[in-house]
């Protein structure tokens, strides 16, 4: 009997270890070598503080900086609204706001420049410099952007020159648009003490350009590039191949366009170039940005190498590049979390695919990163015209991108996701930026199609690091990656996710796990728990961490470490190593030396926002405003917990303590008094819809009508005038009233919709095709009326 159960320990043992799925990484190579000197980067403020680059990140007073970089153009926003959105981006962890600055937009008749209202470049820089975040002003001359000739102007069609060209003449014109510009930020570069630290120079030359709107349907199309370039253009980001056999010329003009800049003073630490695809850059004088779509409109729905870790350093995307990678940091600037629209085509970005696909480019050794758009918007008519990419078929206004705020400043899905990882980074790009990338021998071997294996890479150095894992693929299905072991082999050891046993990573969820990682009084051998943020305070340093849902947290120590008050968790002993495991779902702490750790879950940090040396967490999206927080909620029922625990205060809305969420924090009810705005919503033909809105609205913050409906297209008219527009992608089309609530005090919203038929070409993107009756179909199902409310809480000291 003893030897019969014996027998089956050994094959239940053999079967479990078979079942597992045990992933070995050996991070014992040679460090990455980072070059100094050699370009020509950099400056210094009147306070002294200086920004370099190096061959692999930016450093800002001799430390690694990591340019959390967010795009939104100025010109598609009222310029009464850019203040709370740029509080938005800066809430989100964006650090650096990047904005086109549209040529065709601005010198709409030659010779006369329009720096006013939504036009005011000055402003927006101004109000970016007051809440102390950097900018990155996109001078064009060409900028793509989804605009009427990529930005440039319509009066540019008819000259005897070449654009985007060395004719004399043609740089005459740059000549006088730099001047322009810098005129407008005169004062505010950071060799003034300013928040313009850098400046791209063109948009994807000698590899993109947009059709000009002379263009005839049907016809082909006549890009905005120079003659001799044209067999190099193309209409979007593409891959290429080869080498640039026009590099030499496109050198030479990119060369042309910094010096012009330089003469206007345009002397800022960091100039940018589009750099994938073989783009030309200013050699030795600009970072070569990069990009990478997996959703494009540009070309067929397939899964993408975007969620397979690399060498991206080495090989970026949209690869063959122009440039030696090695003496270059990758930086990207167009990581698309959404895509627009148009009409031949309607890919919907999912918006749980964003948060891996920017951790594959993290962990790939992408020293920042850059969102194209963070913030979606509303393309402007001036002087009857429309500026939209008309012969691309853009909608005529509607710029919404299916961005993270989106065309008013919704705020969704992948914010919040989004946030959390960019919270990480702030903490702890310090230690991150130097490390190398280590790919797994699995890697090479890992499609796109790959379903099964996991994907995950290292990020190392000496002997610490930290692990990144992704389970997200585009356009295909992705399912949870069970029974998982990831094994570290160092120098002198092995280091185990988990210590002991498996987790199963969920689909759509990624992971960065710390191992040897060094706080100010001890380490930890490795967690799996996400960093989340550093809070300094006079009484110690507290570590906050984040679970990830699915996966047990486990936080790991040496066995003479001294851990006390320990809260919500155990501690065992596991293969020699002191570990603190969770007790449940809910928050953890304990002590070490004097630092405190603390872990949330991933509910919690989702919703958490860094103030100073303190946390806010709300599912309400909560603003820094110099010392106080703009609340703004779209529910009169809501929570806000703080910690260290303080006390908050309003006189315009009901809070109400509550019992803290967990031991040090405070916790609060915030409620609004209901609000319900009188909207009517009525159909007066097959296709046409009004909407009144007969109630004041001043006393909220907006009104979001939600309009569900299942057709072609939506157009939306105040006095015959179009205001907005919307292409059909399976999501509600969202209005905000308060645009357009003077107009709607004597006037209806007139809604036209248009039907959908069977033979459009968009209907592959569509996850649902409806039954066609009579060869057409449109439905238009009815409306929801979202009010958004607003106050300001005060935290006493």
């Amino acid at each position: 009997m003893k030897n019969l159960i014996l027998i089956i320990l050994s094959v239940w043992g053999a079967i479990s270890a078979y079942s597992q799925n045990v992933y070995n990484i050996n991070i014992d190579k040679p460090e990455k070598e980072i070059l100094r000197g050699h370009l020509d980067l950099g400056g210094t403020n009147p306070a002294g503080e200086e920004i370099t680059v190096n061959s692999y990140y930016i450093e800002k007073d001799g430390k690694p900086f990591f340019p959390v970089i967010g795009e939104f153009h100025f010109s598609r926003c009222p310029e009464e609204y850019w203040e709370e959105e740029i509080l938005k981006m800066k809430a989100g962890g964006i650090n650096v706001i990047a904005t086109y600055v549209f040529w065709n937009l601005h010198e709409r008749n030659e010779g006369k420049f329009d720096w006013s209202g939504d036009l005011n470049l000055r402003k927006f820089v101004e109000l970016i410099e007051k809440h102390k975040l950097f900018t990155i002003v996109r001078m064009g001359p060409f900028c793509h952007g989804e605009m009427r000739n990529g930005g440039m102007p319509d009066w540019l069609y008819g000259r005897t020159f070449e654009v985007r060209s060395n004719d004399p003449e043609y740089l005459e014109y740059v000549d006088a648009l730099y001047g322009q510009i810098a005129s407008q930020i005169k004062g505010l570069l950071y060799k003034d003490g300013g928040p313009v630290i850098g400046v791209q120079l063109e948009n994807e030359y000698q590899h993109s350009a947009a059709p000009w709107e002379f263009t005839f349907p049907g016809s082909k199309k006549e890009l905005t590039v120079a003659d001799l370039d044209a067999a190099l253009a193309h209409e979007q980001i593409a891959d290429t191949e080869g080498v640039n056999p026009r590099y030499e010329y496109g050198k030479k003009h990119m060369n042309n366009l910094k010096q012009i800049a330089l003469k206007h003073g345009v002397d800022v630490p960091v100039y940018t170039a589009t750099g994938w695809g073989n783009a030309t850059i200013v050699e030795k004088g600009s970072i070569p940005v990069t990009a990478g779509y997996a959703y494009p409109f540009w070309a067929k729905p397939q899964a993408s190498g975007f969620y397979l870790f690399k060498d991206i350093h080495k090989y970026p995307d949209y690869s063959p590049v122009s440039y030696d990678t090695d003496l270059y940091p990758s930086i990207p600037c167009e990581i698309g979390p959404g895509i627009q629209p148009k009409f031949s085509r309607r890919p919907i970005v999912a918006y749980e695919s964003v948060n891996p696909l920017m951790v594959r480019i993290i962990g790939s050794g992408s020293n920042g990163i850059g969102y194209y758009m963070y913030h979606g918007g509303t393309t402007p008519q001036y002087d009857g015209k429309f500026y939209n990419e008309q012969a691309n078929g853009i909608p005529r206004m509607n710029y919404d991108f299916q961005a993270p705020l989106g065309q008013y400043g919704q705020a969704r899905y992948h914010y919040k996701h989004l946030r959390m990882l960019h919270l990480f980074l702030d903490a702890c790009s310090d230690q991150l930026a130097p490390m190398k990338t280590v790919l797994p021998e699995t890697n090479a071997s890992i499609k796109p199609e790959d379903n099964e294996t996991l994907r995950y890479a290292v990020r190392s150095y000496g002997e610490s690091g930290f692990l990144f894992m992704v389970n997200f693929q585009d356009h295909i299905e992705v399912k949870d990656i069970e029974d998982v072991s990831v094994k570290i082999e160092t120098s002198g050891e092995t280091i185990s996710f988990p210590l002991k046993g498996t987790f199963d990573l969920p689909k759509a969820a990624s992971a960065i796990f710390p191992f040897n990682l060094k706080l100010a009084h001890t380490f930890i051998r490795s967690a799996t728990v996400q960093p989340l943020t550093v809070l300094h305070q006079s009484e110690g340093n507290c570590y906050v961490f984040s679970s990830v849902d699915g996966i047990k947290p486990e936080l790991n120590f040496l066995q003479e470490t001294k851990i006390s008050k320990l809260r919500n968790a155990s501690v065992v002993s596991v293969n020699g190593l002191k570990s603190v495991q969770a007790q449940g779902n809910a928050p953890f702490s304990f002590e070490i030396n004097g630092d405190k750790i603390m872990v949330l879950s991933q509910s919690l940090a989702l919703n958490a926002l860094k103030v100073g040396e303190s946390l806010v967490i709300s599912e309400a999206l909560v603003l820094e405003d110099q010392g106080k927080l703009q609340f703004i909620s779209q529910r009169t029922a809501n929570k806000i917990h703080l910690y260290p625990a303080k006390e908050i205060a309003c006189d315009k809305v009901n809070i109400r303590k509550e019992k803290p969420v967990f031991k040090g924090f405070a916790t609060y009810a915030v409620e609004f008094d209901e609000v319900k705005p009188e909207v009517k919503f009525e159909k007066v033909s097959s296709r046409k819809y009004t909407l009144e809105l007969n109630s004041d609205i001043a006393k909220l913050n907006d009104v979001f009508v939600n309009i569900d409906y299942v057709g072609d297209r939506g157009l939306a008219f105040i006095d015959g005038e179009l205001i907005t527009d919307h292409l059909y992608q399976e999501r509600k089309w969202e209005i905000s009233l308060k645009n357009y609530a003077p107009q709607l005090k004597n006037d209806k919203m007139v809604l036209v919709f248009e039907p959908m038929y069977p033979d459009y070409s968009y209907l592959e993107d569509l996850t649902q095709v409806p039954e066609f009756e009579n060869g057409k179909y449109l439905k238009v199902n009815g409306v929801e009326v979202v009010p958004e409310y607003k106050t300001e809480l005060v935290i006493k000291k």
